[in-house]
């Protein structure tokens, strides 16, 4: 983006100042200038613009000022109809587009409550059982085996994983810190004594890259700007650093500057794909099902549905409820009347 001027307002449009004439934002300009205003995820970021840029080319490069609500329905319309999107990726793209219009034109319109959010399909979630669990963490090795485990064992989300600092965990208390979760909340859940010595080798292992990087006149680690501009030296600490550093140093896309970033979330995708595969299973598995067997596994064995609510960070009770659903109905909780027959 280009740096602003203080300066005079020229009659073409852009401004005077002792730099000379510098032209005003574009528009996606303004929109990444008021995203990173407003703290939104990178990921969020990308999304928004992407979806932005396909309602201005699907609309003939049109401005959004000249647009309503009839062009946004029609464009979301076009995606369910010819795109097959899911629920969930038109209610994304109608949140980029209100996000453009509310935060970035200023433009808040009846229409715009008038538009109707896609009806997302309520599905069960994909659960394992603990053989199963057990089957995929044995066929993996290494710190993809740490990391799948970590998932299993916390109920974690697979950003926070890999997100993780080494200040974060806490083995005196047998606790990890999950900072800046969905929707920008901090939780506490546990640490599985089981992980102790593993994750302590590699708290090692990001000590020992560290040290290295700060020998090279480097270390320095990517924080928040909020606490990058309040603590100038913490990105230079070894409590700030990754618990799973990546291999190497990389350019940070949005400031350019070299640093050791956190492991590729791929490469445990793919170690988790593979693992599933090669234990036979054909159940759909993926990361995220680890959470959902953490939710699930939990209430089985007796715990208490609130506490299993707060340990992966369920907004809503209603979601916990979801996993632990064959406690009271279904295969786990119902004997089959068929099953009662040949008992009797």
């Amino acid at each position: 983006m280009e740096r602003y001027h203080r300066g005079v307002r020229s009659t073409s449009g852009g401004y005077v100042g002792s730099a000379g004439p510098v032209r005003a934002p574009r528009l996606l300009e303004q929109v990444v200038a008021r995203m990173r205003r407003l703290g939104m995820a990178r990921r969020t970021e990308d999304a928004y613009l992407g979806w932005i840029r396909r309602f201005i080319l699907a609309n003939g490069k049109r401005h959004p000022r000249l647009l309503g609500g009839a062009e946004v329905e029609r464009f979301l319309t076009a995606l369910a109809v010819h795109g097959n999107v899911a629920a969930s990726t038109q209610n994304q793209a109608l949140a980029a587009l209100l996000f453009l219009y509310r935060e970035v034109l200023g433009v808040d319109l009846p229409w715009m409550e008038a538009v109707r959010r896609a009806k997302k399909p309520q599905r069960l979630p994909v659960v394992l059982s603990q053989q199963e669990v057990q089957a995929v963490l044995g066929g993996m090795s290494g710190v993809h085996s740490t990391m799948a485990a970590l998932l299993y064992g916390t109920g974690m989300r697979l950003m926070e994983c890999v997100r993780l600092r080494v200040r974060d965990l806490d083995f005196a208390r047998h606790e990890v810190l999950v900072r800046d979760g969905k929707g920008g909340r901090d939780r506490r859940t546990m640490l599985p004594a089981r992980l102790h010595a593993t994750l302590q080798l590699q708290v090692e292992e990001a000590r020992r890259l560290h040290a290295r990087d700060l020998a090279a006149g480097a270390g320095e680690v990517w924080l928040p700007q909020a606490l990058a501009r309040k603590f100038p030296g913490a990105g230079r600490e070894l409590g700030w650093q990754y618990v799973f550093p990546a291999s190497r140093r990389s350019l940070d896309p949005r400031s350019g500057i070299a640093r050791r970033h956190h492991r590729d979330e791929k490469g445990l995708q793919r170690a988790v794909k593979r693992a599933v595969r090669e234990a036979g299973l054909v159940k759909p598995a993926s990361c995220h099902t680890f959470r959902h067997c953490f939710a699930t596994h939990l209430p089985e064995a007796g715990h208490d549905i609130r506490t299993v609510q707060a340990l992966p960070g369920h907004k809503d009770v209603a979601t916990t409820q979801i996993h632990a659903h064959g406690l009271d109905r279904g295969g786990l909780g119902v004997v089959s009347p068929l099953d009662r027959m040949a008992r009797e």
